[in-house]
């Protein structure tokens, strides 16, 4: 794993070069170099990017998340507009990922029959990156994107398409995969280069369904039919369709211990200490007696007591030794993990489908129970820690908030997918200070970011497209909400 790791931008470049012209081929021709980089490694490739993309989000989605809080060198990250060069750079992750992607898919299309394995991890991921570009951004181009050489269609400004017709589409994608999987793998090796599941076909097919019970879940305020009938479909017949129902399973990208791939948390701990934690997370874990508060955080150096600050606030604090630090699972591992999909998570959507009605074969009560214990097993909990955590705050109380606000603590360092449990809840609810006095649009705004801001090149490249998707936006990441968003009062 380590020799991929190191040999990944020499693969890309390979890849690059082989677009060059046939004249400049013949010349400079290397007989001992790959003509191609193999399948496996352009999979490594695109995993591992996205795993730096959307790992390294401290001042990002970890903010827009109610998590984590700037206590040094204060800047205007804390619920205003980001940059364009960290969130475009993710926009970029999606596209040059789902092409890199494709032309796998393109040159073994031939040989199908014995690539089926690599050729479903390669779909799969592809759809991963677009759920996330969707929820970061809202709508994009996707019908007419990556087609801009004249064999696709030449289309260099492609147009935006809605997020309420791109969400069934992938939905009915990852659909005919799992059926495809479910009729029986194929023969092939993925390879090394699935740093993901290290070659386990059973574990990207719980992969697939785990992102269907997401997405579904995503849509039950605004396609409740589509939702429902995609939830009941997955959990009424576990055999054929599995999630990730277990640590075994989880989707966890671990980086390795060497420079430049140390795990990205860690990798800003070495030069920087700047993060703290939202006043308001670290209260509610104290007020429910979460066991999980001494795993998450480090006790303040001054005192003992766990303790966050202000969100936005326009100076560090007079002693930063008040404050707590991330914990050590989650920023002192130079081999740490990036997650992408928690095996906690299936159980809370499958907690929240039985209080809404749907036929799911798990009571609610035993769903919650299920993802606490499971949230509780990967940050190393005693198990009678747990059990008293059921029994008092923890406890289920046959609610929807219940499930929402202990799955917005156990997505912590998912931090993508805890704004968007955020946008879609409102939980952590309003008592979050989400003015910051540091904003350059002042008090305009009650929330954290509707959406990421489009990127530069957009404007310059796609300006037509790029001016129509921007109507109702304000400045540039509120105004207009996400189709699934339907929070009232926020501006």
């Amino acid at each position: 794993m380590k020799k991929l790791f190191k040999l990944w931008p020499a693969i890309f470049i390979t890849a690059m070069l082989t677009a060059c012209t046939s004249d400049f081929e013949d010349i400079n021709t290397d007989p001992d170099a790959l003509s191609e980089a193999p399948p496996t490694n352009v999979l490594l490739y695109v995993i591992r990017y996205t795993a730096d993309q959307l790992g390294n989000d401290m001042d990002g989605f970890g903010t827009y998340a109610g998590y984590i809080s700037k206590i040094q060198y204060m800047d205007n990250l804390g619920g205003v507009a980001p940059t364009n060069n960290t969130f475009g750079n993710r926009w970029i992750n999606c596209y040059r990922g789902n092409e890199q992607l494709r032309v796998v898919l393109e040159k073994t299309e031939a040989t199908a029959e014995g690539n089926k394995n690599i050729r479903w991890a390669c779909r799969i991921f592809q759809i991963y990156l677009w759920l996330c570009n969707i929820d970061m951004y809202g709508d994009m181009p996707y019908s007419e994107a990556m087609k801009g050489s004249s064999a696709l269609g030449g289309i260099l400004t492609p147009k935006y398409d809605k997020e309420q017709d791109i969400y069934p589409d992938l939905l009915a994608k990852l659909k005919t995969i799992a059926d495809e999987m479910a009729a029986g793998y194929g023969t092939d090796d993925i390879g090394e280069g699935d740093v993901l599941f290290h070659s386990d076909v059973n574990k990207w097919q719980r992969f697939c369904n785990s992102l269907r019970l997401r997405a579904a879940i995503r849509l039950s305020a605004v396609a409740p039919s589509l939702a429902k009938t995609t939830v009941e479909e997955i959990a009424g017949n576990p055999t054929k369709y599995p999630i990730i129902d277990s640590q075994d399973s989880k989707a966890y990208f671990k980086w390795v211990n060497s420079s430049p791939y140390f795990e990205r948390w860690y990798e800003n701990s070495r030069s920087r200490d700047d993060h703290g934690f939202f006043d308001t997370f670290i209260e509610h874990l104290k007020k429910m007696e979460d066991p999980r508060l001494a795993i998450i955080a480090k006790p303040a150096k001054t005192d003992g007591e766990y303790r966050g600050y202000e969100n936005g606030a326009s100076s560090t604090p007079d002693d930063l030794g008040m404050y707590s630090r991330i914990g050590a699972i989650y920023r002192d591992d130079p081999a740490g993990t990036t997650p992408f999909f928690k095996a906690c998570e299936s159980f809370y959507l499958l907690a929240e489908a039985a209080v809404l009605g749907w036929n799911v074969n798990i009571s609610a009560e035993e769903a919650y129970e299920k993802a606490v214990r499971l949230s509780m097993e990967d940050n190393g909990v005693d198990e009678a820690d747990v059990e008293a955590y059921l029994a008092g705050k923890g406890k289920w109380d046959n609610t929807k908030e219940r499930i929402w606000w202990d799955q917005w603590v156990a997505l912590f360092k998912e931090n993508l997918e805890a704004w968007s449990l955020f946008r879609r809840t409102g939980i952590p609810t309003a008592d979050v200070n989400y003015v910051s006095r540091r904003s350059m649009f002042g008090s305009a705004h009650n929330s954290q970011p509707f959406r990421v801001q489009y990127p530069e090149h957009e404007r310059l490249n796609n300006e037509a497209n790029y001016k129509a998707a921007n109507q109702g936006i304000v400045d540039y990441c509120w105004g207009r909400q996400l189709w699934w968003d339907k929070r009232t009062g926020v501006k």
